[in-house]
């Protein structure tokens, strides 16, 4: 008992606003007096019944709060082991992309201005270009994520989004797969992202981060170019468009492995 209580951080926080409280935890303790309260939040915002009764249904997932412990270490390394770690052997296989892809590269770049270089190595980077795309269950992934108090504000809005795409129908729970941090497709949008920026750019009426090139790299430049990206701007360090990477990762030396492996293609 003692070691539990040792182990338990509880602090106050705020769900959006802050009008509702709730508490946060470093462990399962309190999850599912959590879960009720955002409930409450997300209602209020406008999920119905689907998507209240998946939040009801998430258990907790011990193993994304590891990952995320084990993640956060590996964005510590220095620039020179991250960025070999990232982008070995990744060459070969980016320009293979880009020819196999050049219309639709080319399609998105006169549409939101942001290079095929620059595109296909976050695609690259993220996913291999869809070979890791995951198969966790983004509302426990972001239910977990948000409970947890190292970044409960980050992960609050994306754990609403996703109850809003299932409210909506735009995805179903088993679609609704990604990795660990509740990433979905092959560049790991993050549900609120998916909402805001998401493109259905081979006009089939859906927004398929997970099966469609054309969406898939639409809806990736859109987000940048959501962000300020500026159409023919350098992106290398100390240039407007690398300062708009980091809406896309937080973590400088993923900035600037995207800039520096984007200049080689």
């Amino acid at each position: 008992m003692k070691k539990l209580l040792i182990s338990v951080i509880l602090i106050g926080s705020f769900i959006s606003t802050g009008a509702h409280a709730t508490t946060c935890s470093n462990t399962a303790f309190g999850f599912e007096t959590f879960k009720k309260d955002f409930a409450q939040y997300a209602k209020n915002q406008g999920v119905g019944k689907t998507g209240l009764n998946n939040l009801a249904t998430a258990g907790y997932s011990t193993s994304v709060i590891k990952f995320d412990r084990i993640q956060r270490k590996a964005f510590k390394k220095g620039f020179d082991e991250f960025y070999k770690l990232r982008t070995t052997g990744l060459k070969k296989p980016s320009l293979a992309k880009l020819r196999k892809h050049a219309s639709v590269f080319d399609a998105v770049e006169r549409r939101f201005g942001v290079p095929k270089e620059v595109l296909v190595t976050i695609w690259g980077m993220e996913s291999a270009f869809g070979r890791f795309v995951g198969k966790h269950d983004v509302v426990i992934s972001l239910a977990t994520l948000t409970h947890d108090c190292r970044r409960s504000d980050f992960f609050r809005p994306h754990l609403l989004a996703s109850l809003k795409i299932l409210d909506n129908g735009w995805l179903s729970r088993n679609e609704l797969r990604g990795a660990r941090h509740g990433e979905i497709g092959q560049t790991q949008f993050l549900a609120g992202n998916y909402i805001a920026f998401a493109v259905d750019f081979d006009g089939d009426g859906r927004r398929d981060l997970v099966n469609s090139v054309p969406d898939l790299l639409a809806s990736t430049a859109n987000f940048l170019k959501g962000h300020g990206w500026q159409k023919g701007g350098s992106y290398q360090p100390g240039s407007h468009n690398f300062e708009v990477l980091k809406s896309w990762n937080a973590a400088s030396v993923y900035q600037k492995a995207i800039a520096k492996f984007a200049s080689t293609l």
